[in-house]
């Protein structure tokens, strides 16, 4: 399983200093209200205002407590083993996570004294620092992260964009491994709890009403009800589909529970609740153990389902 977007985030007027202060090549503080030097918070803990107070302080410090990453995953600050570590910078009153640069575990410890390694070309992020080495490190150690451009000097920095990246291996349940068997049959399967009877597909391996396991497999029509949806008007990286379109609940003739998939093969602005549909499958050749056999739901044209039929599943 594979989620990737960019977070973009606006600083406001604490974090924006410390990051241009980053840029700039600076670690700046915060002086609290109790008179405590700390990584600008974006509200103080006593007054609950944003501190209004800033200052410079050292590029070195100690460690506090670090730990050890002998194999690090794809967009950590290297690809060879590193610490990540919580720093207390000279003259400053708590720690700051980073990274730390050594050869090896052995040469990590409490207390050791390190400096900032900056990267060349700044922008206003963390990641201006490329990590920390041990302070006795040769002034000459080349910075190896990879360089980005240089942001205006002079122009505060309001914004971060942060990619996130999570890869995943998902371990299906008996019932969902059915399931997704199932998909690759052309068939949606899902469980009836042998207690209330209801039917879930997905399917669950226990029913959340009775606690009972489902163990009854049941075959659903590909046939549905949408019981409510979105409108997507946003674009988006890595956007597969032009907008506008729809996000619908499709609630499965037969099936107590909706689940949500695209609803295309009609104007967005005549989608509405109760409108019936069904599933437009994909060539069999393409099909795997996948709910993207189903490419999407279409209208089918019959008339809309009367609402008491599935008001309870808004």
């Amino acid at each position: 399983m594979r989620v990737d977007f960019d977070y973009t985030r606006s600083l406001g007027p604490v974090l924006s200093v410390f990051m241009t202060g980053l840029r700039d090549g600076r670690i700046l503080a915060a002086r609290t209200s109790a008179g405590l030097v700390v990584p600008p918070p974006e509200f103080d803990p006593v007054t609950l205002q944003p501190p209004t107070q800033f200052e410079p302080v050292a590029d070195t410090g100690v460690v506090e407590t670090w730990t050890w990453v002998p194999d690090p995953v794809a967009d950590q600050p290297f690809e060879r083993p590193f610490a990540f570590a919580l720093i207390r910078l000279d003259g400053v009153e708590s720690t700051l996570l980073h990274a730390v640069d050594v050869p090896a575990a052995d040469d990590m410890r409490t207390g050791m004294r390190v400096r900032a390694r900056w990267r060349e070309h700044r922008v206003g992020a963390i990641t201006d620092i490329a990590c920390f080495v041990p302070e006795e490190s040769p002034a000459s150690t080349p910075d190896t992260s990879p360089s980005v451009p240089t942001a205006g000097a002079g122009e505060p920095v309001t914004g971060i964009v942060t990619p996130v990246r999570l890869r995943y291996t998902y371990a299906a349940s008996p019932e969902e491994s059915a399931f997704f068997r199932g998909l690759a049959d052309g068939r949606i399967l899902g469980q009836r709890c042998p207690a209330c009877g209801k039917v879930y597909v997905p399917p669950r391996g226990a029913c959340p009403v009775d606690g009972l396991p489902t163990t009854d497999e049941v075959e659903l029509s590909d046939e549905g009800t949408v019981t409510t949806f979105c409108i997507v008007n946003v674009p988006f990286l890595g956007q597969r589909i032009t907008p506008p379109y729809v996000s619908a609940y499709v609630l499965l003739d037969g099936a107590d529970i909706a689940f949500l998939h695209l609803l295309l093969d009609v104007d967005p602005a005549e989608v509405r609740m109760g409108m019936r549909v069904r599933a437009v499958w994909r060539p069999r050749e393409e099909w795997t153990t996948s709910l993207e056999n189903i490419s999407h739901f279409a209208p089918t044209g019959a008339p809309d389902a009367d609402y008491d039929t599935y008001k309870g599943h808004l």
